[in-house]
């Protein structure tokens, strides 16, 4: 039975007991493992079900080598292993669930018994509509976050631009946002527990729908004052112009970002549309949004004329914001992602060599790759060292 290695970072000393699967709770807790937590990962007898997700190497899921990383694997069915799972709560700081709400009731585990054993736990209670309201009891995913909380529409096609039935945004989103507010939630409430509280625990009621809905900036009040309701604008981005994504000669694309009244008079000079700089309708940002397919047409007829990696490289020479769209084939050979360690080569024990993300926080004094103690382990690797070791040694 060896102990995992020691960790770093600021949440060192900090006991997290996880019970969750698929994303939202497993992705909450990823982020405060990384930060230095202990986190105690339980999975049912068969596994994570995100252990059957993606692709596999040497017959071990590749995706969990992220998704499980930092964490202590420990396998308990939960019906049945009531005692153990208290003793877990009772030295814990902090539980982060993702069931459907009631679940911890009928099993036994609800916040009032948990609470009995461990006064100053923190709850983390991560759903797809909340913990209350008519929709509590619906069965909900990522995607269904994504279309009440307003995203999927915004990210459809402009009106007859398109049959094509809106895209998602290639990640589950609202299971990650669900994860980062979770996190935010967690060291909320353990600061107040700690320093500003009685010293007791909280429950924190978190939901894919209200994440997303947090990011539609002033939809709603626009909505209330005058009805307004924003439509899809495909690549463009309806408050600022000239911004868009556009095709390349090699069939690649490049977003640029000429907001400003300077910078729009820098890009149109290297576009050779000195014309367009002059132009008193483009003066300021308010004419050029109401002109924005006319400059859009413009700038297209130049990017088409070269290959994505020459026009990247001549609009930031005109010190214009613009970058190609990167696959991940490129964000892994980059050489600012490789500088910062934002890319991690990484050796897994499970599948081999292999990539990790690095750290998207930076604490001065922790190293940049304190991000990996060690790959998603094993099911069940630490089952004996934390029931045997951490739990035979508490009090």
């Amino acid at each position: 039975m060896t102990p995992p290695p020691p960790r770093t970072g600021p949440l060192v000393g900090l006991k997290v007991l996880e019970l969750g699967h698929y994303i939202a709770g497993p992705f909450c807790t990823r982020v405060l493992a990384d930060l230095g937590a202990e986190v105690v990962k339980v999975e049912p007898p068969g596994g994570d079900p995100m252990r059957g997700w993606g692709a596999k190497h040497q017959g071990h899921p590749v995706w969990f080598s992220i998704h499980g990383r930092n964490k202590l694997s420990v396998v308990l069915d939960i019906k049945q292993s009531r005692e153990t799972l208290l003793q877990l709560a009772a030295r814990a700081d902090v539980l982060v669930e993702n069931f459907r709400p009631g679940y911890l009731e009928r099993v036994g585990l609800g916040p009032d018994v948990l609470h009995q054993a461990n006064p100053r736990l923190v709850i983390a209670r991560i759903s797809g509509y909340g913990q209350d309201g008519p929709y509590r009891d619906r069965p909900s995913f990522g995607a269904i976050g994504e279309a009440i909380g307003g995203l999927r529409h915004l990210t459809g096609h402009p009106a007859g631009a398109s049959q094509l039935p809106p895209p998602r945004c290639g990640v589950s989103i609202a299971d990650d946002l669900a994860g980062l507010y979770g996190a935010i939630g967690v060291l909320s409430a353990v600061y107040q527990r700690d320093v500003t509280g009685v010293g007791q625990g909280r429950i924190i009621d978190i939901n894919l729908v209200d994440s997303v809905l947090s990011l539609m900036e002033g939809m709603l009040p626009e909505y209330a004052i005058d009805g307004r309701i924003r439509q899809p604008q495909g690549a463009a981005l309806i408050t600022a112009a000239p911004t868009n994504t556009y095709p390349c000669a090699d069939g690649k694309w490049v977003c640029i970002a000429g907001n400003s009244d300077l910078i729009f008079r820098r890009l149109m000079l290297l576009i050779g549309r000195q014309d367009l700089a002059g132009d008193a309708r483009m003066a300021d940002n308010r004419g050029r949004c109401a002109n924005a397919a006319e400059l859009d047409a413009a700038i297209a007829v130049w990017t088409r004329a070269r290959p994505a990696l020459e026009v990247e490289q001549l609009v930031e020479a005109a010190d214009v914001p613009a970058s190609r769209l990167f696959d991940i084939a490129d964000i892994a050979a980059d050489p600012h992602l490789r500088a910062r360690q934002s890319v991690l080569d990484v050796a897994d024990p499970l599948i081999g060599n292999t990539l990790h993300f690095g750290h998207a926080m930076r604490f001065d004094g922790d190293p940049p790759d304190s991000a990996v103690g060690w790959t998603g382990p094993a099911l069940g690797a630490h089952t004996e060292y934390v029931l045997g070791t951490l739990l035979g040694s508490r009090g």
